[in-house]
């Protein structure tokens, strides 16, 4: 992988309404240019969940541009190179995936879908909170690996210890 090269990184969920979106913003803007993310989904919503949008704006992020999109749109002739795959949910992880160009790394970085929690506005926005803060440790970790010097097996064995990390929640 050269130095100087971007990475494009497919986020997968199912719905591709809620952690994928997540994880897209934040590796966008925390990746620097570095890092191109895109986001989709094997059966997508067609929505990105309100409480996700509200979670990102919350933090100061533009969410006018996002949509709920299908993996489709990332195994054509026209779609980006994809240099690494993230899965967020479990049943994403097991579904079997499109055939993606090139020889993408893949991981399984799955944590609870925070669209699932019943109860008030505020437990659920709790729970978005929750797992914006949970991506964005697990994107932070990422981005600081030295992906130039790492071989193969070595990057694979390093990113998914960074999936199977639970991150420390901030008390409110």
């Amino acid at each position: 992988m050269g130095d100087n090269r971007e990475f494009h990184v497919l986020f997968l969920c199912t719905g591709n309404s809620a952690r994928s979106i997540i994880a897209e913003c934040l590796l966008n803007y925390l990746g620097q240019g570095k890092f191109i993310a895109h986001s989709a989904g094997s059966q997508p919503k067609g929505e990105v969940n309100p409480y996700a949008l509200e979670a990102l704006q919350n933090h100061h992020f533009a969410i006018e541009h996002f949509r709920s999109k299908s993996w489709d749109e990332f195994s054509g002739p026209d779609a980006p190179p994809i240099d690494f795959i993230f899965t967020l949910c479990d049943e994403a992880a097991r579904e079997t995936c499109p055939i993606w160009s090139g020889r993408p790394v893949t991981a399984h970085w799955g944590l609870p879908d925070p669209a699932a929690v019943e109860g008030s506005d505020e437990q659920k926005r709790a729970a978005f909170e929750n797992a914006l803060h949970i991506i964005r440790q697990r994107i932070e970790r990422f981005i600081n690996l030295p992906l130039v010097d790492l071989e193969d097996a070595s990057l694979q064995q390093r990113l998914d210890a960074v999936g199977k990390t639970t991150p420390q929640v901030p008390r409110s």
